[in-house]
């Protein structure tokens, strides 16, 4: 049995079938290539959807397919019985990407049936375009404020009557967890046959970061997913290690500082501060101030020369030899006889 025309179409190999048996489920006019998930669904029917969402199948039973490159399949369900009363669906939709999904009905033999609870509104609500999340993240957003950001679509109303002021729901959910769910209603009127575009605010937890997927769902019916990847807060993880550099050290110096001022001085030890420094004299040496003035005395009194190594001396023994003699030796002699 189809459940759209002229959208994806999903048909079951039998109308009836009980616990432990099998159908065939097989679709056309979905995306090439996508991974679908089949289920069998209770207090569902294809006009209104699965009404308690995901809750009201059996999900342990049921199947992945993917799609061909025509955009059909065609696959074995087993048959469960699903964990609230008939009537039931073979509910088929897209796991990942673009939300899309298409119902047909189906009977689970012996399983009870009960009637569907009535609608909320004569209205009957119906997605026209994708979702999308507009917005951006701050500054704030970086040092871990709450990341935020507005779920955008546009629905119709495919009933006979106004649609006043719709109460939907969004979830966001975080890897395999569940979706968190929050109640959030529309402010207007939707005439039979119109349509509106809905914004909705979409708020995380301070420091979320990682792949979510924001749901949306109406009247207990799945409407649409949307992946939303966040950023790591970097501002954060900055703050914690110039934390980790900065107190230790500024810890470390108020230490040392305070050991400086309370140990007391030791002789022979480590000077500190207040404390003089010691002079050493070295016997036989005068201090700079009371040494001669005549470069001669000077050169002859430093330390590092010994008076063997005199630069003074040195510049005499390298000079030309002379006599000391009072007697020249270019006067001659004169010798009287012997």
């Amino acid at each position: 049995m189809a459940a759209a025309a002229d959208g994806p179409t999903v048909k079951v190999s039998k109308s009836q079938a009980g616990t432990g048996g099998s159908v065939t489920v097989s679709g056309t006019g979905w995306r090439p290539h996508t991974l679908l998930m089949m289920l069998i669904c209770g207090q569902s029917s294809p006009s209104r959807g699965v009404i308690g969402g995901t809750n009201s199948c059996a999900n342990a039973d049921g199947r992945a397919v993917t799609t061909d490159a025509n955009g059909g399949f065609g696959k074995q369900l087993p048959v469960a019985e699903p964990p609230v009363p008939c009537p039931c669906v073979v509910h088929v939709a897209i796991v990942t990407g673009a939300t899309a999904d298409a119902d047909a009905a189906f009977k689970v033999a012996g399983h009870p049936v009960k009637a569907l609870p009535a609608e909320s509104t004569g209205g009957r609500l119906s997605m026209l375009t994708d979702t999308r999340l507009d917005g951006s993240s701050g500054l704030l957003t970086w040092f871990g404020a709450p990341p935020s950001r507005t779920l955008v679509f546009t629905i119709g109303n495919a009933g006979t009557s106004t649609l006043k002021d719709p109460v939907f729901q969004v979830g966001t959910a975080h890897g395999v967890f569940a979706p968190q769910w929050d109640e959030q209603q529309w402010r207007g009127t939707l005439a039979p046959g119109k349509k509106a575009q809905v914004k909705l605010p979409v708020e995380l937890s301070a420091g979320a970061h990682g792949d979510y997927v924001v749901s949306l769902r109406y009247d207990g019916k799945a409407l649409a997913e949307q992946p939303w990847g966040v950023g790591r807060p970097w501002g954060v993880t900055l703050f914690w290690l110039l934390l980790c550099v900065v107190v230790p050290a500024a810890v470390f110096r108020i230490g040392m500082a305070v050991v400086d001022r309370v140990r007391p001085p030791r002789a022979g030890g480590i000077r500190h501060r207040g404390v003089p420094r010691p002079v050493f004299r070295v016997p036989g040496l005068r201090p700079p101030e009371a040494a001669p003035s005549t470069t001669s005395a000077t050169s002859s009194t430093l330390p590092w020369f010994t008076p063997d190594f005199d630069p003074g001396a040195t510049a005499d023994r390298l000079s030309a030899p002379h006599d000391d003699s009072s007697t020249s030796p270019t006067t001659p002699t004169t010798k009287g006889p012997t």
